[in-house]
C-alpha cells in the first residue's frame, strides 16, 4: 500500500492531534505514474557578496536590485557586488520600498527618502507636516504615507511637500493604521482590525475617497505582515476579539488559509513578536508561494498546490540541522534572472538555487511524515518500507544517510533506523527499510535527513500484513 507524505500527524500533551508539515521540502503536485504528488528539496541559498549591514528590504526597479542593508541604501549586482548610495537611518525594522516613474521611495526609520538615479541623489522629505512614516505607497502621482492615524499624500509634482489640509483617515474603526498596499490602482489602508479601500477622485482636499462596500472586517497585526498575493491582500491578523490567523482578502470578503495547526503555531508567539514578522509572495514556476517569516522558522503556503490537491498545503523552512531556527533567506527579489535574497542574521547577500539544499554553506535538515496508519483497532506487521525517490544528486564523494522512525501514540518515537542514499550518479538506488516491527492499533512514520542527502521523495510504499487481533 502507498502512504501519503504531503503532511503527517503527531500528538501533544493537550492531548491533541497536530499536523506535521514537511520541513525544508516543497510539495509538487504531478501525476508521475508512481504518485500524484511528490516532495523535492526546498531551494538552497548561495552567498555571493556582502553589504554594510543586515538586509531590511529589497526591490527590483528598472532591472536593478535595490536593497536597504543596515542604514544604507544600496544596489546589488548580478555578481553580488554591493554599491552604497546613501544613508536612510536604521531602527532595526523592515523598510518599505516603492517606485514612481522617476523616483524610488524608501520608508525607513520613521522617515521618507527618495532616490533619483538621473542625478544620483538621495533626498529626505523633511516637511514637518509629513509626520512619522510607518509605510509608503505610490499611486496616481502621489506618495501616500501613514503615521498610524492619518493618511498623508505629498503634493502632485513635488514629493517633498505636504499640505496639512489634504490629510485623510481610515475612520470605520478607531483601530490604528498599520500598512498601505496598492491593488489594481486602489489603495488599501490595513488597520489592526479592519481594512478599507480608497479610490482617487481628485478634488482640492484629500484626493482619495473610501470605496463603499469594499471594507473588510479584519486587519493586519503589523506593517509588514501583509502583501499583495494572487491579486488579493494576504495578511496575518484578524478581527476584533479574534486570535491571529492568515487570510486572503478581496471584494469585501476574506478566505482563511491558515489551518488549525498553523493557528496553534501562531498562538505560541506574542502579538508584539508577530507584529515584527514579515510576509512576502513568490510566483515560482508552477508554485504560488506565500511566505510568513516567524522568529524561529518560516511557514509557506502554496496556493497552486492547495488548489490542485484540494487541501491547504503548507511547508516549513528553517536554517538549522536540529529543531527550528530562523530561515536565513528573506526579502526575495526576482532580478537578473534569479531570486536574490538577504540574510537577516548577517551582511551577506545571495540567491536561491535548486541543485543544493544548504543555506549559506551550512547543512540544514529536512523532514516529512505520514498520517496515522490505522487498521480498525487491530494489529499489523510492517514487513518493509520503501521510499521511492530521486537519488544520485548528492555531492561527489558523499554517501549520506537518512532515517525513519515510528510512533504508536504520536508523542514517543522509536529509535531512528538509518540507510544510505547512494553516491553521485547512483539513480537506481532503492531506499528500503525491512523488518519495521508491528503496531497494535495505529502507527505514524517520519523520515529525516539533511541537505547532503539531496533527494526527492516520490512515494512511500509499505508492505503491511494485517492481523485479526
Amino acid at each position: 500500500m502507498q502512504l501519503p507524505i504531503v503532511s503527517g500527524i503527531y500528538a501533544d500533551n493537550a492531548p491533541d492531534l497536530r499536523t506535521s508539515y514537511p520541513v525544508n521540502m516543497l510539495v509538487v503536485p504531478m501525476a508521475s505514474g508512481a504518485s500524484s504528488v511528490y516532495l523535492r528539496p526546498a531551494d538552497g541559498v548561495v552567498g555571493n557578496g556582502t553589504g554594510p549591514g543586515t538586509d531590511r528590504g529589497g526591490i527590483n526597479w528598472n532591472g536593478v536590485c535595490y536593497r536597504v542593508m543596515g542604514s544604507k541604501l544600496v544596489t546589488v549586482s548580478s555578481a553580488g557586488v554591493v554599491t552604497v548610495l546613501g544613508d536612510v537611518g536604521n531602527d532595526g525594522e523592515q523598510v518599505t520600498l516603492d517606485y514612481s516613474f522617476d523616483l524610488l521611495g524608501i520608508a525607513s526609520n520613521g522617515n521618507l527618502f527618495f532616490w533619483d538615479p538621473a542625478t544620483s541623489t538621495l533626498t529626505q522629505n523633511t516637511d514637518p507636516d509629513l509626520g512619522v512614516v510607518l509605510d509608503v505607497v505610490w499611486v496616481d502621482g502621489y506618495w501616500m504615507t501613514t503615521d498610524g492615524e492619518f493618511l498623508v499624500v505629498t503634493d502632485l509634482g513635488n514629493p517633498l511637500s505636504v499640505d496639512p489640509f489634504r490629510y485623510g483617515s481610515s475612520e470605520v474603526d478607531p483601530d490604528p493604521v498599520k500598512a498601505l498596499l496598492k491593488v489594481r490602482n486602489e489603495v488599501y489602508a490595513l488597520n489592526r482590525h479592519t481594512i478599507e479601500a480608497f479610490d482617487n477622485v481628485g478634488g482640492s482636499g484629500f484626493p482619495f475617497q473610501i470605496i463603499t462596500g469594499a471594507q473588510i472586517e479584519k486587519g493586519t497585526i503589523g506593517t509588514h505582515t501583509c502583501c499583495v498575493f494572487l491579486e488579493s491582500i494576504a495578511f496575518l491578523g484578524g478581527g476584533f476579539n479574534e486570535e491571529p490567523g492568515i487570510y486572503l482578502g478581496a471584494n469585501a470578503s476574506t478566505q482563511k488559509i491558515s489551518t488549525q495547526d498553523i493557528d496553534k503555531l501562531l498562538a505560541t508567539y506574542t502579538e508584539a513578536q508577530l507584529a515584527l514578522c514579515r510576509m512576502e509572495a513568490r510566483n515560482y514556476r508552477s508554485h504560488q508561494l506565500l511566505y510568513l517569516h516567524l522568529p524561529d522558522r518560516t511557514i509557506v503556503y502554496d496556493a497552486a498546490a492547495s488548489a490542485e490537491l484540494k487541501q491547504q498545503v503548507w511547508t516549513v523552512l528553517a536554517s538549522t540541522i536540529v529543531g527550528f531556527a530562523q530561515y536565513r533567506a528573506q526579502n526575495l527579489v526576482w532580478c537578473y534572472d534569479k531570486w536574490l535574497v538577504g540574510d537577516p542574521q548577517s551582511n551577506a547577500v545571495g540567491y536561491l538555487v535548486d541543485d543544493i539544499g544548504s543555506h549559506w554553506g551550512n547543512t540544514v535538515r529536512w523532514e516529512f511524515a505520514t498520517p496515522i496508519v490505522y487498521n480498525s483497532t487491530k494489529g499489523a506487521v510492517v514487513h518493509e518500507l520503501e521510499l521511492v525517490a530521486l537519488t544520485g544528486s548528492v555531492a561527489v564523494g558523499l554517501n549520506p544517510q537518512i532515517s525513519t522512525s515510528y510512533s504508536l501514540d504520536g508523542v514517543a518515537w522509536a529509535q531512528d533506523h538509518f540507510i544510505t542514499v547512494g553516491t553521485t550518479g547512483n539513480r537506481a538506488k532503492r531506499l528500503v527499510w525491512r523488518r519495521q516491527g508491528f503496531m497494535r492499533q495505529r502507527r505514524m512514520q517520519r523520515f529525516r535527513g539533511d541537505s547532503t542527502a539531496h533527494i526527492g521523495a516520490i512515494a512511500l510504499e509499505a508492505q503491511i500484513e494485517a492481523l485479526n487481533y
